[in-house]
């Protein structure tokens, strides 16, 4: 670990703040929501250049990587797309970088002739275990600003928003159909 997150965070101009766009008239729920956006992008920028600097990759490429790893079976290109909430375009593109390195192997499908499973190999597996624990290492030490305590009241204060998002988007869900069957 060469760079500190302070070095890192340095790097990102001031005006890629997110939150400064907010002023103190705005309504406190839409300062909280660019507060809680600004630190994402600020910590997933630390987490990409980390990446690239250490490890010559990407996010992406981790992502799809850290799908794998906790199936192992291997998952459906599909099924990578979908987790992903990126493009099947996307998945074949780092899939095949991914499998020219040695990393991931496609296999037919069991069931469907024209789908491919996508599984680590064993270099992938002992690459990505690699990337993982120093990941880790990363997020412990970008949130070590906060103590114990705090980092679990923030989980649970964040448990809670999840929820009512879920519940919203439940009830979005429901009143969208409803429009539909009219």
């Amino acid at each position: 670990m060469d760079a500190s997150p302070l070095q890192d965070l340095a790097a990102v101009p001031p005006d890629f703040d997110l939150e400064s766009r907010a002023t103190a008239d705005d309504h406190q729920a839409l300062r909280l929501w660019l507060r809680l956006l600004a630190c994402t992008t600020r910590v997933e920028g630390v987490i990409r250049n980390r990446l690239r600097q250490d490890f010559a990759t990407t996010l992406p490429r981790f992502d799809l990587l850290a799908q794998l790893e906790r199936n192992p079976d291997g998952l459906p290109m599909r099924e990578l797309s979908k987790r992903l909430m990126v493009t099947g375009g996307n998945i074949t593109g780092i899939t095949d970088q991914l499998e020219s390195e040695g990393l991931v192997v496609r296999e037919a499908h069991a069931s469907d002739r024209r789908s491919f499973t996508v599984k680590l190999t064993p270099l992938g597996k002992r690459q990505f275990k690699r990337m993982a624990a120093t990941h880790e290492q990363w997020v412990v030490e970008l949130l070590a600003g906060w103590s114990v305590e705090e980092k679990s009241q923030v989980y649970g204060l964040l448990a809670g928003l999840k929820s009512h998002l879920t519940d919203l988007g439940a009830a979005d869900a429901a009143t969208a159909n409803k429009g539909k069957k009219k």
